[in-house]
């Protein structure tokens, strides 16, 4: 989770090739880096740019992440040895 000005967001960090990915549970923004923290730091500007745009504009439409999105972005091919494990955060900007 990650704490904002209004309220905690979830996400699930994943590698991706020689990239981190982080993607964010409740609207389905993503942040990728070369590190874990980069990914984060990435998702955290997108999270913040898209509430100032909902904020001007409240009828932007924003939902959670359905299941089998989710299920596809933990199951994507990759290079890289799949791991025993999947990450799940908090964090707070």
């Amino acid at each position: 989770m990650m704490q904002f000005r209004n309220g905690f967001f979830t996400f699930v960090l994943k590698k991706s090739g020689g990239y981190w990915v982080a993607l964010c549970l409740e609207n389905g923004l993503i942040g990728q880096g070369k590190t874990k923290d980069e990914a984060i730091f990435k998702l955290k500007e997108a999270i913040d740019s898209f509430e100032d745009a909902r904020r001007e504009d409240p009828e932007i439409y924003t939902a959670p992440v359905p299941i089998n999105e989710l299920h596809e972005f933990l199951s994507m091919p990759s290079d890289e040895p799949v791991p025993e494990y999947f990450e799940l955060r908090a964090i707070h900007a």
